[in-house]
């Protein structure tokens, strides 16, 4: 399997409110594999979130290192933090965060075009994966004239342009009726499976969480358990 994609060793994270220090992440140890797909679950306020920020580069630990592949984290400027998160990570939230004056093919390409990509190799690369994603169909259409489901399936296209290592989700489909919801949980293993991406996934849905082969579950901003299940993937 080679070196592990994510390595978190004594990750802190304290926060000030009213003057006083919130302790979130109380030390975080946490190895992730290349094209592995786990759960992390736990209560509201165990640190689930802020350790996916944290790990996706959009917050910084207190204290504590995080490697992604061979780079180390926590010692990076905010550019060069930028360039990695822009290149190595992608996110899906429980919010689709699309633009409503873009369509769906615009929406994808953007990470793209932000990142000085040709437009026409962009298009090329937004087209095929909303066609991966069951929405070739409604390239052209803006958020407004698709459904929840078909604009998560949008957001996760999005999160897939620059091809990166590691995919962060974060409560996916917390706004989804159960079956939209089991469909994107099918597409999420059907991308650790086709790109082989390593994908991390925050949820409060059982059902979801015990489909997966790894839950990690955190409890007081500490990993409380981490287990193997008998779930299985075939991710290349």
């Amino acid at each position: 399997m080679g070196e592990p994609l994510v390595v978190v060793n004594n990750l802190k994270k304290t926060f000030l409110h009213m003057g006083r220090s919130l302790d979130v992440l109380k030390g975080i140890d946490l190895v992730i594999e290349q094209r592995q797909i786990l759960a992390i679950v736990g209560p509201s306020g165990a640190g689930k979130s802020t350790l996916l920020h944290c790990v996706g580069t959009l917050d910084l630990p207190t204290s504590g290192t995080i490697r992604l592949g061979s780079e180390e984290l926590t010692t990076m400027s905010p550019s060069r933090l930028a360039a990695v998160r822009n290149r190595d990570v992608g996110f899906v939230f429980q919010f689709h965060h699309l633009l409503p004056e873009f369509n769906a093919v615009e929406n994808v390409m953007l990470p793209g075009l932000i990142a000085g990509r040709a437009r026409k190799d962009m298009d090329r690369r937004a087209r095929y994966l909303l066609e991966e994603v069951g929405l070739s169909d409604r390239a052209t259409h803006r958020p407004g004239e698709l459904s929840g489901g078909e604009q998560q399936r949008v957001a996760i296209a999005r999160a897939l342009a620059l091809e990166p290592k590691l995919l962060l989700a974060d409560e996916p489909t917390g706004n989804l009726d159960s079956a939209t919801s089991d469909s994107i949980h099918d597409l999420f293993f059907q991308i650790n499976q086709s790109h082989g991406t390593t994908i991390v996934v925050v949820t409060h849905n059982p059902g979801f969480a015990n489909s997966m082969p790894r839950i990690v579950y955190m409890k007081d901003g500490r990993v409380d358990r981490d287990e193997q299940t008998q779930a299985q993937t075939t991710a290349i």
